[in-house]
């Protein structure tokens, strides 16, 4: 077996033609954008770069078939900040073979181990946790959501049996849209909704630039009290909220107000996978006519939930429930949007969960973040729980 460095086009061709082979057989399988996989390691679209490290193979067998690919990388932001560096694998694809999984994974390992790391999470991003995060292990019956990782189930064998064990826990809920709130959020809604001073509203007819200082001032509010928070500048809020703009529908991004002061925000995203299976991985030409066509006809029956957030002040007040209550009652009069999907949360954040649960969401799907120790005589540590 050989592996190959990606550095051409010609091999980066093959790196994203191996998915194809794999999944051949499956029909839930909606492959990730091209293009939003390549900006990860192009230095001038991804920043982390600058002082980071990244590599990419494919993997051939004896008789010169692909076999398999992964990506291997150093992240600056992350590597040195636990007990040991750690990089991070990502992007892995393999045949169902251990020995040929245990040689991809060593391609990666011995890289990572020469450039100083001492152990390597995976399967992760070179980036945000947002994207391409973690193993599915749980409910591989439904295509997946744009962006979350989809992997066949004998995935996990090969990881586990190579030695990686479990760092955390992801969960994906679901709800449909009108499915009530359980009791105790009805009754904080209720006291919310008799306030005369709050009000829950889209984004429609709200200037972008709005839109930005509203979610900078809820983002900063409503994390300002955990420990390490760094503020989030307005270049940042408007980076964010920027890149949000060829796919957001201002339907679906509600704020909660009090007084004209944003309070809470539950900004969401059609299900972009449910136009992205017709483009097959390519936004070229055709593939964006065929976003811009299935956009206008409102294609999407799902919205994604991408990030929840209430001012400290008004968290546990019901701000929460009353923004999903409204979304219910405006969006199934309004759009075809009938059920939601909940950006994934780890099993280190109950408080998150908790959320998710009484707000009578079920757990649709699992995934796993996993670490491999090189020296494998230290003892191994979970991540931990924030509390």
């Amino acid at each position: 077996m050989q592996a190959v460095l990606v550095t051409d086009k010609k091999t980066l061709k093959h790196f994203h033609r191996i998915p194809s082979i794999i999944y051949s057989d499956d029909p839930n399988y909606i492959p990730h954008l091209f293009q939003d996989i390549d900006k990860l390691f192009d230095p001038s679209k991804n920043k982390l770069l600058r002082k980071g490290k990244a590599r990419r193979w494919i993997f051939l067998n004896e008789n010169e078939k692909l076999v398999g690919r992964i990506a291997a990388f150093i992240n600056p932001k992350t590597a040195y900040s636990g007990k040991q560096p750690t990089g991070g694998i990502g992007f892995f694809e393999c045949i169902n073979n251990q020995k040929t999984a245990d040689f991809i994974l060593d391609t990666a390992k011995n890289w990572l181990e020469q450039e100083g790391m001492e152990a390597m999470d995976g399967p992760i991003n070179f980036g945000e946790r947002n994207q391409f995060w973690g193993l599915l292990i749980k409910n591989f019956e439904a295509p997946p959501s744009y962006g979350m990782n989809y992997n066949p189930p004998y995935y996990q064998k090969l990881f586990e049996n190579y030695g990686f064990q479990t760092y955390f826990e992801q969960y994906v809920y679901k709800r449909p849209i009108l499915m009530p709130v359980q009791e105790v959020f009805k009754r904080k809604s209720k006291k919310i909704k008799s306030n005369e001073e709050i009000r829950v509203t889209n984004i429609v007819g709200i200037p972008l630039n709005q839109v930005v200082e509203d979610f900078r001032t809820v983002y900063n509010a409503a994390w300002g009290g955990h420990n390490h928070f760094k503020p989030i500048t307005l270049a940042a809020a408007q980076k964010i909220i920027f890149s949000l703009k060829p796919v957001i529908d201002p339907r679906i991004v509600i704020f909660a107000y009090y007084r004209d002061e944003p309070i809470g925000f539950f900004i969401n995203i059609p299900e972009l996978n449910e136009i992205f299976k017709y483009v097959n991985g390519k936004l070229n030409w055709i593939g964006k006519l065929k976003f811009l066509y299935h956009k206008w006809r409102q294609t999407p029956r799902t919205m994604v939930g991408i990030v929840f957030g209430v001012s400290l002040d008004w968290q546990g007040e019901g701000v929460e429930s009353a923004m999903i209550e409204w979304a219910g009652n405006y969006l199934t009069k309004n759009t075809n949007y009938r059920e939601i999907v909940m950006t994934w949360i780890g099993d280190f954040n109950p408080k998150m969960l908790k959320v998710c649960q009484n707000l009578g969401a079920k757990r649709f799907r699992e995934l796993k973040t996993y670490r491999y120790l090189f020296d494998r005589t230290k003892v191994f540590e979970r991540a931990p729980i924030i509390t």
